[in-house]
């Protein structure tokens, strides 16, 4: 299994150095390698469930080497990745065939994907910080895909906040190093101990929280995301909403605090208060949106906010709440962005005022988005609604009323923004004539109907506890045994 860990970074990594080598003698390689590569990256994810083990690169041992860690929690993000991942390629197939430089965007959209394979398998924070930079670089040039001037406009502003990410980062890095000596995580665990961290450590735990909550897109650091993810092409907007923003950002977050650091009260305090700001600024920001991909782009912060005040909470059902939720976001939001990409595709807007009627004309779009739309509600037995309930549940246990109150809040606004959705998009009259609606492609139309597939499957698999044997709970388990031990 150890030998198998570094294939997740050097399989996507190496393909996306070929693509652009055999592209242009081979036409519809590029997509075809892209589609494999993901296929073969899910069938490793599934193989590694249940799995763990340690990769030295080079042979170096702990800690002089650079190392790559599997556990639970990493097994559920490279899930998360290769399968949002393949139903991206699936419905960039077709979708991606009106734009130039196709073979660069596949490159791309490798790049990024061992970039986050490789956050989450990094076992030290330097190699975490690279890995995080190269998928985040290949999501820049990503959104700014189409060239367009609302593309560039959108791409440029994600680079600005993207560099001051990386730059609390890094200052991040060099203060830890500074007074550890070391960044591999389970050596840096065992020296910080279960002493009260030192004022330069708090002050480096407060710039990884900024910086990779940027990253994120929490609360107040949300600002980019409202423009990336509606400028960039449809499968791009789902990978971003649907796992970038997880990998390189909660995921980073939740490793950090609970297998480092160490969770304590006043970090609780501090993620709890950013989750709530996050869920209410996020829903209440997107009520008034017209533009499909601009209202789910608002809702990914939302989302974000329900899974960041499971985290805080700390407790045992809290976490397997933040991580189910987690994944179902990932499933349910990337399919709301292909439904989006579906309808641009075959209508040409975007603009709920100017569609209608599209349930009937758009079958597959229709019924998938209906689906996802009740899911991101919490509507039972769809997948959101449990991971919610759990959410909602462990608040209430801990004694957080009010945080399960603002989180059922906060759903019932959500259903309410998706309701406009349906009324405006699929269920109203059409305003658009039958004959100007291109017909959605079998390719795109798969990925929409894989992806709605997962969100009814989820919704009946109801964790209960965090020892359950599958995904969820070994992924819980990974931060509720607290820091590493060497």
């Amino acid at each position: 299994m150890n030998n198998l860990i570094p294939l997740f970074v050097a399989i996507p990594l190496g393909i996306a150095f070929i693509i652009p080598m055999i592209s242009r003698r081979i036409k519809g390689v590029a997509a075809f390698l892209g589609n494999v590569t993901m296929i073969g990256l899910s069938v490793m994810s599934l193989v590694s469930i249940g799995k763990s083990g340690m990769y030295h690169m080079g042979g170096w041992d702990t800690p002089i080497g650079i190392d790559l860690r599997l556990d639970g929690l990493s097994v559920l993000m490279l899930l998360s990745i290769s399968i949002v991942g393949f139903a991206a390629t699936l419905f960039s197939t077709r979708y991606m065939q009106s734009y130039t430089s196709r073979h660069r965007y596949y490159s791309l959209f490798l790049f990024m994907v061992a970039g986050m394979n490789g956050a989450v398998l990094a076992a030290d924070i330097f190699n975490l910080y690279v890995f995080m930079e190269i998928a985040s670089i290949a999501s820049f040039a990503l959104v700014a895909f189409g060239c367009g001037h609302e593309d560039l406009e959108a791409a440029f502003k994600y680079i600005v906040l993207g560099g001051v990410a990386a730059t609390f980062v890094l200052f991040g890095i060099a203060i830890i190093y500074g007074v550890a000596g070391t960044l591999n995580m389970a050596h840096l665990a065992m020296k910080i101990g279960n002493k009260p961290l030192s004022n330069p450590l708090v002050f480096a735990l407060g710039l990884f929280i900024s910086g990779f909550g940027l990253k994120a897109a929490m609360v107040p650091f949300h600002s980019w995301l409202p423009d990336a993810h509606p400028s960039a092409p449809a499968p791009i907007s789902a990978m971003l909403s649907g796992v970038l923003i997880k990998a390189i950002g909660v995921y980073v977050i939740a490793r950090l605090l609970f297998n480092v650091f160490g969770i304590t009260p006043r970090v609780s305090l501090v993620l709890q208060i950013l989750g709530t700001l996050s869920m209410i600024v996020g829903v209440l920001l997107a009520i008034g949106q017209w533009d499909m991909k601009r209202l789910f782009a608002y809702h990914s912060i939302s989302q974000v906010g329900y899974i960041i005040i499971g985290l805080g909470l700390g407790t045992p059902l809290g976490i397997v709440g933040a991580l189910y939720h987690l994944v179902n976001h990932s499933v349910f939001k990337s399919l709301l962005f292909l439904n989006a990409g579906a309808v641009e595709y075959s209508t040409g807007t975007r603009n709920l005022k100017r569609l209608g009627g599209l349930y009937k004309t758009m079958p597959v779009a229709g019924s998938t988005s209906l689906i996802a739309s009740m899911s991101i509600a919490g509507i039972p037995p769809f997948n959101g609604f449990w991971s919610k309930l759990i959410i909602i549940i462990a608040c209430v246990m801990s004694g957080h009323y009010w945080l399960g109150a603002w989180a059922v809040l906060v759903s019932i606004l959500t259903l309410a923004s998706f309701l406009k959705v349906q009324r405006y998009g699929f269920f109203d009259s059409l305003k658009i004539s039958v004959e100007q609606i291109k017909k959605t492609p079998p390719m795109m139309a798969l990925a929409m109907i894989l992806l709605a597939v997962l969100c009814v499957g989820m919704g009946f698999f109801v964790i209960t506890g965090f020892d359950s044997p599958i995904i969820i709970g070994p992924a819980a388990e990974s931060l509720l045994k607290g820091v590493f031990v060497l």
